[in-house]
């Protein structure tokens, strides 16, 4: 891993003992909404665009993209443009989240919502039903196969879904074979490079699961190659946010996909 990441990592450590801390574990098990039903990430991508439209505000590689960007604006902006699902950034240190984006966002959509962080800990996929995820990320590049063995589990235990997210072809090792959504990241997190080809060298590796394609999809992007190579989803973040109406932008993207797939 590289510093950044690195740095990510050891900070998400540092705020799930905190968290432990003051509300612990045990507590969250017995939290009544464990039981709320939650929607299906899966589903949403096979039977929609599959566009999953991310609301971000920061990133560690661009720094602020949209700083006073109004969450329930554009997460119900992005369903009606015909997202298929939303992701919500949840960390505030890197990535600048308020307290309130995700939540703001979940109570003013009707679609699958991805919570949208750092997973190194079962706290937070505990957390991530109690604040009404449907999804979560699962990140092969800082977490070893024991962890997504463990993490896929529990996730499935509670009525979510997970992407699991690989860029290099060695994570592929890591994999349970009980993942039913993968997604390439085309960016590098060593490097914070991104190339598309990398979706499409790992596509024919993936085997028989819903296959997501992340970053680098704005315009320009290979978008034909991505759908013909078998993509049922594609995440799209900053392209969307760096946009003065990342509404339309979505919009526009949704069109080009839902053209290329007809």
């Amino acid at each position: 891993m590289n510093s950044i990441l690195e740095k990510i990592v050891q900070h998400k450590k540092l705020e799930v003992e905190q968290l432990r801390a003051v509300e612990p574990l045990n507590s969250l098990v017995n939290d009544y909404r464990l039981n709320n039903n939650s929607l299906s990430m899966e589903s949403a991508i096979l039977q929609g665009s599959g566009v999953i439209a991310e609301f971000k505000r920061a990133s560690p590689s661009k720094g602020l993209i949209n700083g006073e960007a109004n969450v329930i604006d554009i997460t119900s902006g992005y369903q009606k443009a015909g997202a298929s699902a939303i992701s919500v950034l949840t960390d505030s240190l890197f990535f600048s989240a308020l307290p309130d984006d995700f939540a703001n966002a979940r109570e003013n959509v009707g679609i699958p919502v991805l919570r949208k962080d750092f997973t190194i800990d079962i706290y937070q996929i505990y957390q991530a039903k109690i604040m009404g995820a449907d999804c979560i990320l699962l990140i092969a590049a800082i977490l070893n196969a024991e962890e997504i063995k463990q993490f896929t589990k529990v996730t499935a235990d509670l009525g979510l879904e997970c992407i699991l997210e690989i860029h290099h072809p060695n994570e592929l090792e890591k994999l349970s074979g009980n993942e039913r959504i993968i997604g390439v990241n085309n960016r590098d997190l060593d490097t914070f490079e991104v190339d598309i080809e990398t979706s499409l060298k790992l596509e024919g590796q993936l085997g028989d699961v819903v296959k997501i394609t992340e970053s680098g999809l704005g315009s320009g992007s290979n978008l034909k190659a991505l759908t013909q190579a078998g993509y049922n989803g594609f995440l799209v973040g900053e392209s969307f946010m760096k946009d003065p109406e990342p509404v339309i932008a979505c919009k526009n993207f949704v069109d080009e996909i839902n053209r290329l797939k007809s």
